[in-house]
């Protein structure tokens, strides 16, 4: 008996259908259309293909490559691993002889964790026991398999708790995983003393200091004791060719003086300290002897790869902040008694501080400045320490000044968009995360209005841009949401301007062109208007507002950079193209100081961009400026005080979390935290 099918008619005058086979079993079918076409979905299609495909990868047939990893041949489909593995895919694609068998050695992966991946590549499916996790997480970094490894990574922290805390903190560390690490160190900060208590942290390095005190003072609170403790390393590292493991031999004895700076206390009594300070809040360091030659040889050469003023010169900011400087938790223990987990100069270490009064041989405040000949043959100043890098490496992220605080909110890093949002803290030179965004999203700016921040549209990397906002109080830190765009929007540029939030530009619902559109969000009647259209099409563009006009700065038409600048008169609800930049660039960043608009950085169709120009408006010209010490496209930019910040990007290799800032005095950019300039109060 044939086939047949059962046709009914629907009152859209669409064909919808059965088809009853001859076993009586329906099979589901699309809509049929007049036209003859008819459209058909096998559910149980792909599962039936990629077993089979697994199967034949598992019996060697129609195999085209083989993973050598330890000694262990594991056959496989070139096609199927290069759709899975931009590694492997990168690899593949350079082989001269593509039509051959290929042969990939791994010496230093786990055979059974490239095989759990293997079978995920096929099936989708990842299967492995808790032992092999930390494995398969190594090999997914290998093959730059992402989704895999924030699997594995997220699987590892629901497995944390006091006991392996460490281990996990040392493996997220090996394993360069800024998230996983943010979250691991989040957790030691809750439960230090718990974990204090672990074999794993008994076997860490430590660091044992005595600070004595004057009768009537106390240490400072947690934070800034061990800025002044990690300072006071450094500088016993740099300045003095000391090395780590010597300083942990011994106790070591400071003091901290009445004026709130800490030195070297037993030099300090005994009267042979010279002491080279700064402002009541920075470290205060005694040189304790003239340095020898053969140690500033040493310096020089960096055979420790320990930092020193005359190898500082010759790296480059990225080199310099390779060595990770970092306070992670800390914990009065007893009366003038602290316990503290830090990372110095690379190396996880536990620190112990035990406050006690100093003899009456103490002097009554730090001795005064008094060069001597040997420190006046060095540098007059050292480079200082960088400032503090983001926890994420962000691009595509939002950035704005709030409170006194500059805030970094979403982007993405490789395929990954973020809903995470940090706060840094320049007097403290410090990143800390408030409540993260309800959508991760990238490619989105972020904007201030009437005390509140803004966020509108973007991506969220996967799906089509996003119409949605939201609004984050910084009073109850909480995002809530505001009522959506009409049409989806990434690469938008944010302004706020007369007590409305303004959206413009944009990319389309493709991606492929630059949009016209206006919008202006009105935060009392929380409704959305349409404003004049821009005379240009652009995405990507840098928007701000300064003197009651909103400016939107070169973009993108479709991928053509732009250097085209037009200003927008809200009283007439007018675009005018004024003067352009003199450099084409998409993805830049603008800050307004001094009255004149400053752009930094972007992307002009081949290069990541450092140079950096600034717009007068009283002139209604452009001139170039001093260039940032990195390139940087889709990064935030914000003004805080009377500093401009760069902050995270893409500087045409790598996703950055690194921060510099902008000195107009001077002309300069620097990643330092002396450059700071100090906030009023």
């Amino acid at each position: 008996m044939k086939n047949y099918f059962s046709i009914a008619k629907s009152t859209n005058s669409l064909y919808r259908d059965k088809c009853i086979l001859k076993s009586g079993i329906p099979t589901k079918f699309s809509k049929m259309i007049p036209n003859g076409y008819l459209i058909f979905e096998d559910e149980s299609f792909l599962d039936s293909t990629v077993a089979k495909m697994n199967a034949l990868r598992k019996s060697g047939q129609f195999c085209d490559v083989r993973l050598q990893v330890c000694g262990h041949e594991l056959m496989a489909h070139r096609a199927v691993l290069a759709c899975c593995s931009p590694y492997l895919f990168e690899i593949f694609n350079s082989d001269n002889e593509p039509h051959g068998v290929s042969h990939v050695t791994f010496e230093d992966l786990d055979p059974e964790a490239v095989e759990i991946l293997l079978n995920y590549a096929y099936t989708a499916q990842l299967k492995a026991d808790k032992e092999l996790v930390k494995e398969v997480y190594s090999a997914a970094k290998r093959f730059k398999m992402e989704r895999v490894k924030q699997i594995c990574g997220d699987y590892l922290l629901s497995k944390m708790d006091c006991q392996n805390a460490i281990s996990f903190r040392n493996f997220a560390s090996s394993m360069g995983d800024a998230r996983v690490l943010a979250k691991v160190d989040a957790f030691i900060q809750d439960h230090l003393l718990e974990v204090s208590e672990q074999e794993d942290f008994l076997k860490l390095p430590r660091l044992k200091l005595e600070v004595m005190l004057e009768d009537n003072l106390t240490l400072p609170s947690n934070g800034k004791l061990y800025s002044k403790v990690l300072n006071w390393v450094q500088r016993s590292l740099w300045e003095n060719g000391d090395q780590l493991e010597r300083l942990m031999e011994e106790v070591q004895t400071l003091y901290y003086s009445p004026d709130h700076k800490l030195v070297d206390g037993g030099l300090v009594i005994e009267g042979h300290s010279e002491v080279f300070g700064g402002e009541e809040d920075h470290l205060q360091f005694v040189q304790k002897r003239p340095v020898r030659e053969s140690t500033q040889r040493q310096m020089s050469c960096s055979s420790s790869g320990s930092l020193s003023p005359s190898n500082q010169a010759a790296n480059t900011p990225k080199q310099t902040a390779r060595r990770e400087w970092k306070y992670i938790a800390s914990e009065k223990t007893t009366n003038n008694t602290y316990l503290c987990l830090a990372v110095l100069d690379g190396v996880l270490c536990v620190i112990f501080l035990h406050g006690r009064s100093s003899p009456q041989t103490s002097p009554s405040a730090t001795p005064c400045l008094m060069k001597s000949l040997s420190f006046e043959a060095q540098p007059e100043e050292l480079e200082d320490q960088p400032l503090s890098p983001m926890h994420y490496a962000r691009s595509g992220l939002g950035t704005a000044a709030l409170n006194g605080k500059l805030i970094a909110a979403g982007g993405y890093n490789r395929e990954e968009c973020l809903r995470t949002v940090e706060c840094y803290d320049p007097k403290e030179d410090r990143w800390s995360f408030i409540a993260p965004m309800r959508t991760p999203r990238a490619r989105f700016q972020m904007a201030v209005l009437m005390g509140q921040l803004y966020v509108i549209g973007g991506s969220n990397g996967h799906s089509d841009e996003l119409s949605c906002g939201e609004r984050y109080d910084p009073h109850t830190d909480e995002w809530t949401q505001v009522p959506e765009l009409r049409t989806n929007r990434c690469n938008a540029g944010v302004s706020s301007l007369n007590n409305k939030l303004y959206v413009v530009g944009g990319s389309d619902p493709c991606g492929q062109k630059g949009l016209k559109n206006c919008d202006a969000f009105d935060p009392v009647t929380k409704t959305w208007s349409n404003c004049a259209s821009l005379n240009i099409r652009r995405h990507q563009a840098a928007v701000c507002e300064l003197d009651g006009f909103m400016y939107v700065i070169g973009g993108a038409e479709s991928w053509n950079c732009l250097n085209s600048v037009e200003r927008y008169n809200p009283e007439n609800n007018t675009w005018t193209m004024i003067a352009p930049m003199n450099v084409a660039r998409r993805g830049a960043g603008v800050a307004v100081h001094a009255g004149k608009l400053f752009v930094v950085g972007g992307f002009d169709g081949s290069h990541a961009l450092r140079c950096v120009e600034v717009y007068d408006p009283a002139r209604n010209e452009w001139r170039m400026l001093g260039s940032m010490t990195t390139s940087r496209s889709n990064a935030g930019v914000a003004m805080l005080g009377e500093t401009i910040y760069a902050v995270g990007g893409f500087d045409g290799n790598e996703f950055l979390n690194t921060v510099e800032v902008y000195n107009a005095e001077t002309d300069e950019w620097n990643d330092c935290a002396k450059a700071l300039t100090p906030l009023s109060d």
